[in-house]
């Protein structure tokens, strides 16, 4: 089954997938099926989950006669993310073998950023680019939806704890990263410590510098995240750690991976993550850069400079559908 969320007179509006043209709404399901649904995605998959048999039903009865329903047509929607009222996201850093074979200390276990909800925007919206933003590129990226909460998780059922699987542009301005949101300093000699420079290279100039990178505005300003279209719920999914993602800038492909590039598979994520963060319903894990290019982009995302070009950008990632939005450049 896919869910997604739509914007109805300023309102959200859960709909359901029917076809390629047409969804249909959580309203009209409840009306013509008497199925009661929350009209949210976070209350939908806190409350109302277990109705998903009763749904897919009802959406068989809707596919063998479209005209007994008010259905939604697909290319008029006014599409939000698919969960923007998410507690949390929880971005997953160099999870991918592409680009992990780059880095000369391994703390060998995933490194997490956060990302805020108001990042968030819907499918076929545009990502504003400012031109104080710098280098900005795009990071298209598979996410989970946590369904159940849960602490320390075992690997064994990790799986269990997803409510579905979707698709999420982790747009990042390194020219912010390292500028705005990064601070060098010295400091005195008596009150540094062997693991705040153990993990990077140093010599005897630098012995007693300390670099910080705070990812806020680098990951988290405004439309830094196109995600959706659709929530695809895991019983549709029989492997998440062998999707094919596709990217694309203005119809040419720029990235052709998978997610069995990832270093750390879903499992893995889920729980360790677990282990730091309570993982409650509505959560979304962003499980990492699709990062293996082609002939004419070497480099996949690293070569898609978005504060240079206005595109669009399309990401399919198999099973899941296809993610599409604009870029624009703003004063």
């Amino acid at each position: 089954m896919k869910i997604g969320t739509i914007a109805n007179n300023k309102e959200q509006c859960l709909v359901f997938y029917v076809d390629e043209s047409f969804s249909i709404s959580a309203d009209e399901i409840s009306k013509k099926f008497q199925v009661r649904i929350k009209n949210t995605m976070q209350m939908f998959i806190k409350e109302d989950a277990d109705k998903l048999n009763e749904i897919t039903n009802a959406i068989e009865q809707v596919k063998l006669n479209h005209n007994q329903y008010s259905l939604i047509e697909n290319d008029n929607i006014k599409w939000l993310a698919p969960n923007p009222d998410t507690k949390k996201i929880i971005g997953v850093a160099f999870n991918n073998q592409n680009i992990r074979n780059a880095v000369h200390f391994d703390p060998g276990r995933p490194n997490y950023f956060l990302k805020s909800s108001s990042c968030l925007i819907g499918h076929n919206e545009s990502v504003l680019i400012r031109k104080c933003y710098g280098n900005t590129i795009p990071e298209p990226e598979l996410c989970l939806i946590i369904g159940k909460k849960g602490k320390d998780i075992k690997k064994a059922d990790a799986l269990k704890h997803v409510f579905g699987f979707s698709i999420m542009n982790d747009i990042t301005s390194h020219g912010m990263k390292f500028s705005m949101d990064s601070v060098a300093v010295t400091r005195d000699p008596e009150i540094m410590r062997p693991e705040y420079t153990n993990w990077r290279k140093t010599s005897s100039d630098d012995k007693n510098d300390l670099y910080f990178v705070y990812h806020t505005r680098s990951k988290n300003s405004d439309t830094f995240g196109p995600m959706g279209p659709w929530v695809t719920t895991s019983d549709e999914i029989n492997n998440p750690n062998n999707l094919r993602i596709h990217a694309y800038k203005n119809g040419e492909c720029f990235t052709d991976d998978s997610t069995s590039s990832y270093l750390f598979s879903i499992e893995d994520l889920i729980s360790d993550a677990s282990h730091f963060f309570t993982l409650e319903a509505g959560d979304i894990i962003s499980c990492g850069t699709a990062a293996k290019g082609n002939t004419t982009f070497p480099n996949a995302h690293r070569n898609i400079i978005l504060n240079e070009e206005e595109c669009v950008i399309d990401i399919k990632i198999e099973g899941l559908g296809t993610l599409s939005h604009s870029v624009k450049h703003v004063d």
